[in-house]
């Protein structure tokens, strides 16, 4: 019998398709580009992408140019553009503003063959210690109100370079996905005097049927209410309302526990094309108390059709109880 779940944050339903489950088999992967031919991002080819804006390099090393570990380098081809002023304005009905923002790259490695799955943990604490210094420099623009970073890993997944890296996106407002889930943190939050987060956490230990894995600092969960195949949380154990402010202490916890599920995903599902996200505070000081940030991690295993356009419900064809044990046991 398929179930509907509840999502507790946004109060979004959706379809856990029992009738159609699908094992990890089941999933077709998706086909690789082959490795080769020029890339921009490789280490050597420095004077092909725009001046770097952060490196992680040895000292003495004049920037751009290589001897790097990881760079973060304005996007060639942006969606949005530092330059200018906002100019907001209305036509009729309709409001508009002019396109500013930030838009980067954090190559994560000089190596075009390596993954972040395949990185050594350091180098993962770096890629996570390069997103903590880009938020909080870029957070300083008067004219921004919120900063996404995101990954997106294979074709499938959006990926138009092989070569491993990830985006960092400053808006001049806040997305609507993200103020949703604020909204319902905080309605939750109103009603019970507790944070959302945190009673899923609480609750998931105790229950230990969707934890994947965990370490003393974080814990990695198949949501409850999975809008994906295989989607996959990952919460830090303290409330913190963003990701910039989590204490210094704990970047090597999460760099941990990010390698180690990608590498239960990869396992799992075959190296599969995915998008991560990572969710944090438009304002820690307003959401102190009611949001907590965290990683979102979704395979990109199914599609969005016309059912799901036309409702906001996701069918899920795998129950997230069997995705969590499926990379539980995954070695």
């Amino acid at each position: 019998m398929p179930e509907l779940r509840k999502d507790p944050i946004h109060g979004r339903w959706v379809i856990i398709s029992t009738e159609r489950s699908r094992r990890p088999s089941d999933f077709v992967p998706e086909e690789r580009r082959p490795i080769g031919g020029f890339c921009p991002l490789c280490e050597g080819n420095e004077d092909r992408t725009p001046p770097e804006v952060l490196a992680f390099r040895d000292n003495g090393i004049s920037p751009n140019s290589p001897g790097w570990t990881l760079r973060v380098v304005p996007n060639k081809f942006p969606a949005l553009r530092i330059e200018g002023g906002l100019n907001r304005e209305g036509e009729g009905i309709y409001d508009k503003m002019n396109g500013i923002g930030a838009h980067e790259v954090v190559i994560e490695t000089p190596r075009h063959e390596e993954t972040l799955t395949t990185l050594p943990l350091k180098n993962v604490v770096n890629v996570l210690l390069a997103y903590r210094e880009r938020i909080i420099d870029l957070r300083r623009d008067q004219r921004l109100r919120y900063v996404l970073v995101f990954k997106n890993h294979g074709v499938a997944a959006g990926a138009s370079l092989e070569h491993s890296h990830s985006q960092i996106i400053a808006l001049p407002i806040v997305p609507k996905r993200v103020s949703e889930e604020i909204e319902g943190a905080k309605t939750y939050f109103n009603y019970k005097d507790r944070c959302v987060f945190c009673d899923i956490i609480r609750q998931e230990l105790q229950q230990k049927r969707r934890i994947i894995t965990e370490n003393k600092s974080f814990l990695s969960i198949a949501p409850f209410a999975s809008r994906f195949p295989f989607e996959t949380w990952i919460l830090p154990k303290t409330h913190y309302p963003s990701f910039e402010h989590m204490d210094s202490s704990q970047h090597e916890q999460a760099a941990q526990i990010l390698s180690d599920t990608l590498r239960r995903m990869n396992r799992v599902l075959a190296d599969p094309p995915y998008n991560y996200i990572i969710h944090t505070s438009s304002s820690p000081e307003v959401d102190a108390e009611h949001y907590h940030w965290h990683f979102e991690i979704m395979p990109k295993l199914t599609k969005v059709a016309g059912f799901e356009w036309g409702t906001g419900f996701y069918i899920n064809p795998t129950l997230p109880e069997e995705a969590a044990e499926y990379m539980r046991e995954a070695k």
